[in-house]
């Protein structure tokens, strides 16, 4: 097993209030077989044992699937692994002596609770704006009840990959949200179970996310790049043109 020394450059932040500022840190015996987690792991053990405050860092599955380990690395989202959530990037990625620079989402719209960790309530409330489908409560409808093509369950189910990372967002220059935004609403207005509340689901989750304050969509695709799952763009596109029909 190959052993590192890697040289890190963390953002500390006490709360939204405080400025915050690059706190740096060197790091021996990172194995490369570990997550990139698992090093920040080591390095607040490290930090714990010398009675120092540990890195606030978010997490829950470390599985690729929550996307709660939403961490700019060396200026990219989620690092340098195409369509890999932190959680599942390793150090064999890197060489011993490499140094990292490790820094929160930034937006308006994500404020930093502490360290790398920010508030990203936000895209809770544009899913409780329209995210959802209404129905009547009671038994369960047979599988098979209403036909849906392959092709369009496919086209769906891409969509509702989103994990809701908002590495979208931290990419964008403009840092829009309209990715994650169209993923949502493409994912159910293209199904029939979705199609009578389309129009309104479409405008109530569009304005929230105005309302929430992020950035519009300038096409820069920054968002596709660093997502990952990789949600296409084409779900803000048919976004653009579901919110046209509604308002027309």
């Amino acid at each position: 097993m190959s052993e590192m020394t890697i040289n890190l450059k963390i953002w500390r932040q006490k709360n939204e209030d405080d400025p915050g500022r690059f706190e740096e840190y060197k790091l021996p015996g990172v194995n490369e077989h570990m997550s990139f987690l698992e090093m920040l792991d080591v390095l607040n053990e490290k930090l714990i044992k010398e009675d120092k405050d540990p890195v606030e860092f978010d997490y829950d599955c470390r599985e690729g699937i929550c996307g709660s380990c939403n961490l700019v690395i060396n200026g990219r989202a989620h690092g340098p692994k195409h369509k890999t959530a932190v959680c599942q990037l390793h150090m064999r990625t890197y060489n011993d002596g490499d140094t990292i620079v490790i820094e929160p989402p930034r937006a308006a719209a994500f404020p930093v609770i502490r360290d790398l960790v920010v508030d990203r309530t936000a895209f809770d409330r544009i899913i409780e704006a329209g995210g959802y489908v209404s129905v009547k409560t009671g038994a369960a409808p047979e599988a098979n009840l209403i036909p849906v093509p392959r092709e369009i369950s496919e086209e769906s189910f891409d969509y509702a990959t989103c994990i809701g990372c908002g590495a979208c967002v931290a990419a964008c220059p403009n840092s829009s949200a309209a990715l994650f935004t169209g993923a949502k609403i493409a994912h159910l207005n293209l199904l029939p179970q979705g199609t009578p509340e389309r129009e309104k689901r479409t405008l109530a989750m569009v304005e929230q996310m105005e309302k929430e304050g992020f950035g519009d969509c300038s096409n820069y695709a920054e968002c596709e790049a660093v997502c990952p799952v990789g949600i296409s763009i084409s779900s803000i596109a048919q976004m653009r043109k579901d919110y046209m029909k509604a308002v027309f």
